[in-house]
C-alpha cells in the first residue's frame, strides 16, 4: 500500500427515532458533504483500488453518494471498522497491503486516532477528522506509527 485515504462518514441524523447508533442515516446535509467529498476525489485523481467501509447506515450512505464519482473498486463491508481502535484498523488494513491505494470509510475517535498514529506515532486525543473529511496519506514503508506524510487534506 502506497497511499491511504481516511474518509470519515458525513453528517448523520441525530437519532430522535430511537434506531440505535449504527443506524443512523445521512442528514441532507451530510448527503450533500458526501457528493461534495466524491467530486474532491475525482478533481484530485483519487483512485482506490480497493475500499473498506464500516457496515453503519451513514458509512454506507457516504460511500454510495462518493462512488459515483471514482474509478471502479473492489469494496469490502469491514464490521471491525465500527468502534475500532487505531491498532485494530492497522490489524485489518495489514490484510490490504497488496491494493496501492486504499479507501477507510469509518468513524471517529478511530480515524483521526488512526492518522495521528500514522503521522506522529501517537493515538491519545487527536481532533483532525471533520465529518466528511478526507486525509490521503503517503505511505513509504511499512504501515508503522510515524511512517506516514499527510499527502492532502480536504473537509466541506
Amino acid at each position: 500500500m502506497h497511499e491511504l485515504v481516511l474518509l470519515r462518514h458525513a453528517e448523520a441524523e441525530i437519532d430522535s427515532l430511537g434506531v440505535g447508533d449504527i443506524s443512523r442515516p445521512l442528514s441532507e446535509r451530510g448527503r450533500l458533504a458526501a457528493q461534495a467529498a466524491g467530486r474532491w476525489l475525482a478533481g484530485h485523481r483519487i483512485a482506490p483500488m480497493r475500499v473498506l467501509c464500516s457496515p453503519a447506515t451513514r458509512t454506507r450512505e457516504t460511500l454510495a453518494l462518493v462512488q459515483p464519482h471514482l474509478a471502479a473498486a473492489e469494496v469490502i463491508i469491514a464490521p471491525e471498522i465500527y468502534e475500532a481502535t487505531p491498532g485494530e484498523l492497522l490489524a485489518l488494513l495489514d490484510n490490504h497491503l497488496t491494493a496501492a491505494t486504499v479507501l477507510l470509510v469509518g468513524h471517529n475517535p478511530g480515524l483521526e486516532r488512526l492518522m495521528a498514529l500514522l503521522l506522529e506515532g501517537r493515538s491519545d486525543e487527536f481532533r483532525g477528522m471533520p465529518t466528511a473529511g478526507i486525509a490521503v496519506l503517503h505511505l513509504d514503508q511499512a504501515l508503522e506509527p510515524a511512517s506516514a506524510q499527510l499527502n492532502a487534506f480536504w473537509s466541506p
